[in-house]
């Protein structure tokens, strides 16, 4: 049976005010570069420990394991778009770095068809075809032999300028809300579970709002839509009957996947490559070793 020390275990609340204390603290560390910076450097992981030193003992030991698989982190601003904003520069940061142009195609093609989604639905084009368009231009400007290509440091700086980083969100957002309406019976018992409210006024106050926090049906949805699966390693205070401490992970893995050149028994073709590191109420981008 669980036993909790209150002497020394802190809640999830208290690791959610902690968390917003070193946030606002750091916050005011971070200079003005234009815009306000939604995406910091990448740092060693180690620097996660460094917030936790007088606090939460478990938390502690937790990221000494998180160390043995994790080589880094990138932090999000904490403005309740934390977990698009982290998917939106990793999965641009993966294609960067892999030049995957069948991966491109195969995203592109899902684009399209969330697009057509969307228009079935009811929504009318122009409320979202400026921030499909963007999102494309974006994913076009990482893959190398073009006059819009960018290097890394230029994605470092574009997912940092607010007014490029709010329009991607924005897509994600609206493929989100699609996905979900599309796939309404599936999702109205999560729904309802966590807002005991209609799947329609849940993606309108939930999932389409600027700085609406994502929850797990938010992250099933975009998996599913767009194809692309994503871990998410979770950061808390719960430790087992023997008082032993792992670091609980969720593979969200698309239940529809595109799998004409891909061998559905290969497990590393279902493998996440987009790692984020959740707590409570915030999400940042962990980098495997």
């Amino acid at each position: 049976m669980f036993v909790e020390y209150k002497l020394f275990f802190w809640t999830d609340d208290d690791i959610m005010q902690q968390q917003s204390a070193i946030q606002a603290e750091e916050a005011g560390k971070i200079p003005f570069v234009g815009m306000i910076l939604v995406l910091l450097l990448q740092e060693p992981l180690s620097s996660l420990a460094a917030e936790y030193k007088s606090g939460n003992p478990i938390l502690l030991e937790k990221i000494k394991v998180l160390t043995e698989q994790y080589a880094a982190i990138r932090r999000t601003r904490g403005d309740g778009n934390c977990f698009f904003r982290s998917f939106m520069f990793t999965y641009l940061e993966h294609i960067l770095e892999s030049q995957d142009r069948t991966e491109v195609d195969r995203i592109t093609v899902n684009v399209e068809q969330c697009r057509k989604t969307l228009l079935s639905l009811g929504y009318a084009e122009f409320t979202f075809e400026d921030f499909f368009a963007l999102f494309l231009e974006q994913l076009e400007s990482v893959l190398s032999g073009n006059e819009a290509s960018i290097s890394h440091e230029e994605l470092v700086q574009r997912s940092r300028d607010q007014s490029v980083s709010d329009y991607v969100v924005m897509f994600f957002r609206f493929i989100t809300s699609g996905e979900i309406r599309k796939r309404s019976e599936f999702y109205e018992p999560f729904v309802q579970g966590l807002t005991n409210t209609s799947v329609e006024q849940f993606c309108k106050s939930s999932v389409e709002p600027m700085g609406e926090e994502s929850d797990h049906v938010h992250i099933t949805a975009l998996s599913d839509t767009l194809g692309v699966p994503i871990r998410v390693v979770y950061l808390d205070r719960s430790c087992d009957d023997k008082g032993s401490f792992s670091v609980n992970h969720h593979d969200f893995i698309p239940v529809v996947r595109d799998l004409t050149n891909t061998n559905s028994d290969d497990a590393e073709a279902i493998k996440p490559f987009i790692s984020l590191l959740y707590r409570p109420g915030h999400y940042d981008i962990l980098y495997p070793k």
